[in-house]
């Protein structure tokens, strides 16, 4: 499974609805797990972002997938971050040189 860490900002359509914020959240949960994608964490945020999003994708057109139908739907603008654990780093930088 690949990790992403997708920051997201409210659109002016998210924001006149933000109290279904929650209930948006739980729709999104469920619309990834069409996608084989399972999303370990959503937290609300004060700052640049509004919402920040952990996910495990089985690989990046499920997670670009998910991404472009979660943008359709007009309430968020991502930016999508690809993440690595521990264990991938020690893995990585045990291949270099």
């Amino acid at each position: 499974m690949v990790t992403y860490v997708v920051l997201g900002n409210f659109t002016d359509q998210g924001v006149r609805n933000v109290k279904d914020s929650p209930k948006r959240a739980d729709a999104f949960k469920e619309m990834a797990k069409t996608f084989g994608v399972t999303v370990k964490e959503i937290v609300w945020t004060q700052g640049r972002y509004d919402v920040v999003t952990v996910l495990e994708a089985p690989d990046e057109a499920a997670a670009m997938s998910l991404s472009l139908s979660l943008s359709a739907l007009g309430n968020v603008r991502t930016e999508t971050l690809r993440a690595f654990s521990a264990a991938d780093m020690t893995k990585i930088v045990g291949k270099m040189l």
